[in-house]
């Protein structure tokens, strides 16, 4: 396992230090609120476009992208360089963005008023995670649940198809399946663009 890299060690820090302060910090509870409102609800304000990127919902919630960012990302950021690294995380994150208010959108126009919040960085994860199985798709990475190898490739598809059957179904996961899908195709386009069009 490489060292971690600087870009994934920050983004570990901040996600980690905004969960603590808002969960375990009686102060936390004095912030305003960082996590995502559909635009045309009372509860919108314009930072969440960013805030919501480093909020999560549970310590399983940011346990899982954490781990997802630590183990890929090293190896993504060294291909890459920091600084595109950086872009890339950011911009997935904004792809997930986008995808999920396109659908609240969507949604709204079909006559649905009544949406939850959305919070934290699965959308820019996926995108690192994506950006791994294009730089290194035939890498085995050993799973945890179950303990088997799989090459990124297969990994990368069985997210993306899960999520895409999920979202699709409109099963109540509380999860946001679109947005994990928004954040994987702006992976995927980026590092394709920059690296496997030449």
């Amino acid at each position: 396992m490489q060292p971690v890299s600087d870009i994934v060690k920050h983004m570990i820090i901040i996600n980690v230090l905004v969960f603590v302060l808002v969960y375990f910090i009686p102060l936390g509870q004095m912030l305003p609120d960082l996590k995502l409102w559909f635009p045309l609800m009372n509860e919108f304000k314009p930072y969440q476009l960013v805030t919501h990127m480093f909020m999560h919902a549970s310590i399983g919630h940011i346990a899982f992208n954490m781990l997802g960012l630590f183990f890929l990302g090293p190896h993504v950021e060294r291909y890459m360089g920091a600084r595109k690294f950086l872009l890339l995380y950011l911009l997935s994150g904004l792809g997930a963005l986008l995808a999920h208010l396109g659908v609240q959108y969507f949604d709204y126009s079909q006559g649905v008023r009544a949406f939850g919040p959305v919070l934290g960085a699965s959308g820019a994860v996926y995108g690192v995670v994506i950006a791994f199985a294009v730089l290194f798709p035939n890498v085995r990475l050993q799973l945890l649940f179950p303990p088997i190898p799989v090459r990124a490739k297969y990994l990368a598809m069985a997210y993306i198809a899960y999520d895409l059957f999920s979202g699709l179904s409109g099963a109540n996961t509380g999860v946001a399946h679109f947005a994990h899908l928004g954040g994987a195709i702006a992976g995927a386009i980026l590092t394709y663009l920059w690296y496997k069009r030449r």
